[in-house]
C-alpha cells in the first residue's frame, strides 16, 4: 500500500515524497481514509507510531479545498515541543501547498502569533495556557475551526490541562470535525472522549503494555550514588552512542548534565524550568550531533522526532510502566531499532517488577566488566531536598542581609554628605558674603 492509495491533493503527494515516505504506518493506514472522510476519530496508538502525519494528511487536504485567509484548523497539544513539531511537520508536508500554519506555545513573545491569528493562518498548534492567553483578545478568533485535533490527550491529563481544554472546547464551533489521538485510555480521558466526539471511528493499535519491536532492552543494576559513573562509563566505552537520558526530577537532570560537562561528553539538557530559547537550541544540537547526550525528564518522552536515535537511557527507573513504554518509544521509531537501557538501583527494585510484569518478560541483567560497583563516589550526586531549601533560604538570608548593610551604608554616606554640605556651605556664604563687602567697600 502506498500514498498514493489515500487519493491525496497531489500537490500533498510531493510534499509526502519530499519527506521521503513511501509506505504508510498501520495507524496512518486507518486514520487517514477516516479524516478523509470528515469522521471524528478515536484513537489509541504508541509513540513513534506516525500519528502526526496520520492527522496532517487529512486535514491539509480538507484545506485545500476551501479559500483561504481563515483558521479552519487547530491542533491543541500538551508541550511546546510537541507544538513547535507539529508545525515544523506541517511545513514540510506543505512545500508545495501554500498552505500556512503557526505554533502558539509560551516561553517566547506573543506579538508573532497575535499577527498569525489577524492573518487567519490555514493551521495552528497550539499549547492550551498560551492559547488560553491569546483568547482573551477579540483577534483570536477560533469561531471559523472545522477541524480540531487534541494530540497526546493523555499527557495533557498528566500535567493538569484537562479544565483548560474544556474552556478551548467552548472557543470552537460545536459543528466541526474532530480528531483525538491518545497513547493510553485513562477513564478521565474516555469520558472526555465521549463529550467530544460524535460517531467517532475507533483505532486502536498495539498494546499499551508492550515498548515497539526492534528495542534491545537491558536493566544495568548499580547503587544510586554511581548511577552517573557507570553512564560515563558506558558512553567511553562505546556501548552507548548518542542518547537521551530520563532523570525523574529536573535537579537529578542538571546534576546529570554537570557530570557530562565534567567529563568533557557534549551534552545539554532540557526540562520545565529551561526558557523556550534554552530548550530549542538543546533540541536541535542533540538533532544536528552537536551534543551527544540529551538530559531530559519526562517532557519530551513523547512526541519529538529524532532520526536514527541509537540508544534511550533510564537514568532513572520511571514510577508507572506505562511512562517506560513512552521513554523506550524514543527510540526505535517508525519501525527502525535502537537499545533502551535502565539503569536500576536497590531502591527501584518494586518499579522494575512491574515493568517486567507489564511488557511480559525478563529483561536481561547487564554488569559492566571491570566496573568497580563498591566504589565511593567523590560527591553526592543527589542533595536531598531538605538541604536545598535550607541552603535557599540560608542564600536568601544572606543576600538580604547584605541588602540591609548597604542601605544602612548608604543612609550613613547621605547623613555624612549632607552634614559636610552644611559646613561648606556655611564656610562659602561667609566667603560670599566678605567678597560682596570688598567689592563694595571697592565700588564705593
Amino acid at each position: 500500500m502506498s500514498f498514493n492509495s489515500f487519493d491525496l491533493h497531489p500537490d500533498l503527494l510531493a510534499g509526502v515524497r519530499d519527506m521521503g515516505f513511501t509506505e504508510p504506518t498501520p495507524v496512518q493506514k486507518q486514520a487517514i481514509p477516516a479524516g478523509l472522510t470528515g469522521r471524528d476519530i478515536m484513537a489509541s496508538a504508541m509513540t513513534g507510531s506516525g500519528k502526526t502525519a496520520a492527522f496532517l494528511l487529512p486535514i491539509m487536504h480538507r484545506l485545500l479545498d476551501q479559500p483561504r485567509g481563515k483558521t479552519r484548523a487547530l491542533i491543541v497539544t500538551p508541550t511546546r515541543e510537541l507544538a513547535a513539531q507539529i508545525h515544523e511537520h506541517f511545513e514540510a508536508l506543505a512545500g508545495h501547498t501554500g498552505l500556512s500554519a503557526a505554533a502558539v506555545f509560551g516561553g517566547v513573545g506573543m506579538r508573532p502569533q497575535e499577527q498569525a491569528f489577524r492573518r487567519g493562518v490555514d493551521l495552528i498548534a497550539a499549547t492550551p495556557g498560551r492559547l488560553l492567553d491569546h483568547l482573551q483578545y477579540p483577534y483570536a478568533d477560533l469561531g471559523s475551526v472545522e477541524m480540531l485535533v487534541l494530540d497526546e490527550a493523555d499527557r495533557m491529563l498528566d500535567m493538569g490541562f484537562l479544565p483548560d481544554v474544556r474552556r478551548i472546547l467552548k472557543e470552537v464551533p460545536k459543528d466541526r470535525q474532530t480528531l483525538f489521538f491518545s497513547a493510553t485510555m485513562p477513564q478521565p480521558i474516555v469520558k472526555l472522549a465521549g463529550e467530544m466526539l460524535r460517531d467517532p471511528v475507533s483505532i486502536t493499535l498495539a498494546r499499551k503494555s508492550a515498548p515497539a519491536t526492534g528495542i534491545e532492552q537491558a536493566f544495568y543494576p548499580v547503587p544510586d550514588e554511581l548511577k552517573p559513573q557507570l553512564f560515563v562509563e558506558l558512553i567511553r566505552r562505546g556501548d552507548v552512542g548518542n542518547a537521551i537520558a530520563f532523570c525523574r526530577t529536573k535537579h537529578r537532570a542538571n546534576r546529570l548534565f554537570e557530570v557530562l560537562e565534567k567529563n568533557d561528553i557534549p551534552a545539554a539538557r532540557i526540562h520545565g524550568n529551561r526558557s523556550q530559547a534554552a530548550r530549542t537550541q538543546a533540541l536541535e544540537g542533540f538533532k544536528t550531533g552537536k551534543y551527544r547526550v540529551l538530559v531530559a525528564t519526562d517532557i519530551v518522552a513523547r512526541g519529538i522526532d529524532v532520526e536514527a536515535l541509537e540508544h534511550v537511557v533510564n537514568f532513572d527507573v520511571p514510577a508507572a510502566a506505562e511512562d517506560y513504554i513512552h521513554r523506550v518509544g524514543r527510540t526505535a521509531r517508525a519501525e527502525a531499532t535502537g537499545d533502551a537501557y535502565t539503569l536500576v538501583s536497590p531502591q527501584e527494585e518494586k518499579e522494575v517488577r512491574a515493568i517486567t510484569k507489564a511488557v511480559g518478560k525478563e529483561i536481561p541483567r547487564v554488569t559492566l566488566p571491570d566496573f568497580d560497583y563498591k566504589a565511593k563516589p567523590e560527591e553526592r550526586f543527589e542533595v536531598p531536598i531538605g538541604e536545598r531549601i535550607a541552603e535557599i533560604r540560608a542564600r536568601k538570608a544572606e543576600d538580604r542581609k547584605r541588602a540591609q548593610a548597604k542601605k544602612e551604608r548608604k543612609e550613613r554616606n547621605l547623613a555624612q554628605q549632607g552634614g559636610s554640605g552644611s559646613r561648606s556651605t556655611a564656610g562659602s556664604g561667609s566667603g560670599r558674603s566678605g567678597g560682596r563687602g570688598r567689592n563694595n567697600r571697592r565700588r564705593g
